[in-house]
Parts: C-alpha cells; structure tokens; sequence
C-alpha cells in the first residue's frame, strides 16, 4: 500500500474511533440523545467551541482528552496534506541528487544514447558483464523503462553538448549512439567526437548511406542491424553449429568461454616479447586465438614466437582467466601501485 494511502487509513481511522469514544462517552456520562453526543463530539474535536458547559467532572474530563485528540488529528491531517502537496517533489528532488552523485562518481563508463530496442539491448550486454553505464533519452518510454530496470539514466537530448558532459562523457569509456535517427546518430557522433577525440564510439546504421556518413563524423564502428540480422539468420542456416558457437563466446553470459580482448600498453612490461616468452597459456591459463596488430589487421592463429608491440590486442580467455590474463598485461605503473 502506497505510504500516502496508509498515511490517509491512519487519519481517517483515528477520527473515527475519536467521535465514536465520544459520542458513547457523553451518552453513558450525560445521558444525552446518540446525535445530541455525536454533535457534542464533533463540536469539542474539531475545536469549534462548546454549546454549554459539562454539568459534572467526568463529562469535563472528556472534553478534555477529546480536544487533545483532535488537536492530535488535526495536526496530523495538517502534516498529511503538506506532505501529499511538495513530498512528490521533495522526494524527486531526492532521487534526481542521489543519482546525479552517483554519474559524477563514474569513471570508465559507457554512455547509451537512445533507449530504445537497440539501446535496451546493449544495455543487457552491460549489465551482464558488470560494466558501468549511463542512458540518455529523452523520451517517456524510454524514460519509463530505464527506471523499471533501474539503470541509471539522464534525461536529454543526446545531441547536445551539455546533455553529453551530464552523462560524465570526459570520463566515459566509450558511447553507443543507438538512437532509431540517422540524423540523432549522426549528431551524436560529432558532438561526442568534438568533445573527446579519443573516445571510442560505436553507432547504429539503417544503410550503408548513413554508415558512410557517421565513419566520416568520427564513429569508430557502425552496426547495420538489419544487415547484421541478415547475416545471423542466413549463417544459421548454412553454418547452425559455428553460428551458435559465435554466439556463446561473445555474448556476455556465455557459460563456458568467453573471449575478451587485453591491450598491450605502452607501459607494459609485455611489450617486446613473444607468446613464448610469456608463457601466457601456463601462467593464466587462458588461450590466445587472435591477435590484431597496431596497423589493424589480424592475426587468427599467432605463432608462439610472435612478438608483441605496444598497441597489440589479444583475443582469448575464458571467465576464469580473463582477470589473470589482464594482470598479466597491466602496465607496470599499475603492478608498481
């Protein structure tokens, strides 16, 4: 029961069970008529004054504690109706202070801009993998449904600047702009990009038309899902078994592996070396089927006596040895602290 509604039972309880003490008390002590008590009651709590004096003391000592009682009812009806007047405003102010700190506090996080199917589903992803994030839409179902699933939201337009900084873009890991527009998108990708250029930034496409206008804005990736969903529904068909394979290593509640990529900083005490060298299999456990080169391309199958430049990322792991993998390759001021 919402607490106004029990907060409402209460009061009209009390003033219920305060006429009816009342109005049997002056009945039984006066042995006035059932309305002549009744009125008696409601003139003495509601602090209107009294037609004529108690004859007796048992009658006056009622009088007494009904007129504590209602200046007890009336306060509280008082307090009820204040609350029920700004407490949907104060509490909001509450919420909106708790969650603002709380975006202030984030660092490495992502941003999603646009909730909608997309949007949700990234989010999922996120949520699964224990990664931080931020939605921004300023739509009401989108609104609705990031409270419902308690994600942390900034109401706005991703579009503008001063939206982006709310949601912590200088400190943001990375941005999704997973509105339905090509033209949100499009925008979203620039002023993200004008904002922090070395952000990395993954957008959605309905054609190639559009993709080839969000790579020019800056976006470093572009998702087509129609296209993607093609793909998917025509892999299942003709390749079922390496599809679902596909599906369980990148999804971020897959059982058994998990892959996950680990960068070799500049800082790292890795850079230089071989696969060999490291023993990487050995000492985390972890198995590294691809490594993509600083130049971009890929290397699916590296050789144990592939060296391993700054700026190198290794694809391999599974949930248990991913963290030892990451400790393996963190940068030396990172072991040092």
């Amino acid at each position: 029961m919402p607490i106004r509604l029990r907060q409402a039972t209460l009061l009209i309880t009390a003033i219920v069970l305060t006429c009816t003490a009342g109005t049997v008390g002056f009945r039984l002590i006066l042995e006035e008529s059932w309305f002549q008590s009744f009125y008696r009651t409601v003139v003495t709590i509601t602090l209107a004054g009294l037609d004529t004096v108690p004859p007796n003391n048992a009658a006056r000592a009622l009088t007494i504690a009904l007129l504590l009682a209602g200046l007890t009812d009336i306060a509280y009806a008082g307090a009820v109706i204040v609350e029920a007047m700004t407490g949907g405003v104060l509490s909001g102010a509450l919420v909106e202070r708790r969650r603002r700190r709380t975006i202030d506090q984030l660092r490495d996080h992502y941003i999603i801009c646009g909730y909608g199917r997309v949007g949700r589903r990234v989010a999922d992803e996120f949520r699964q993998s224990g990664a931080s994030y931020v939605v921004l839409d300023h739509s009401p179902e989108a609104i609705a449904a990031a409270e419902e699933r308690g994600d942390l939201l900034v109401p706005g337009d991703a579009t503008g600047d001063g939206d982006l900084q709310r949601a912590g873009i200088e400190r943001a890991r990375g941005l999704v702009a997973a509105s339905d527009s090509d033209v949100a998108n499009l925008y979203i990708v620039l002023s993200a990009r004008a904002s922090r250029p070395d952000l990395t930034i993954v957008a959605r496409a309905s054609d190639s038309d559009a993709r080839r206008k969000l790579m020019l804005a800056g976006a470093d990736r572009v998702v087509l899902p129609y296209a993607t969903a093609g793909q998917v529904m025509a892999n299942l068909v003709l390749r079922p078994q390496v599809t679902a394979f596909l599906d369980t290593v990148t999804t971020s509640v897959g059982p058994d592996l998990q892959l996950a990529e680990v960068e070799v900083g500049e800082t790292c005490s890795a850079a230089g070396r071989t696969i060999r060298d490291l023993r990487i299999r050995h000492e985390t456990g972890a198995l590294v089927i691809a490594l993509r080169k600083g130049d971009g391309t890929f290397d699916t199958t590296p050789e144990p006596d592939t060296p391993l430049a700054a700026g190198d990322v290794l694809i391999g792991g599974s949930p248990d040895e991913i963290a030892r993998l990451e400790d393996l390759f963190a940068s030396r001021e990172s072991v040092a602290g």
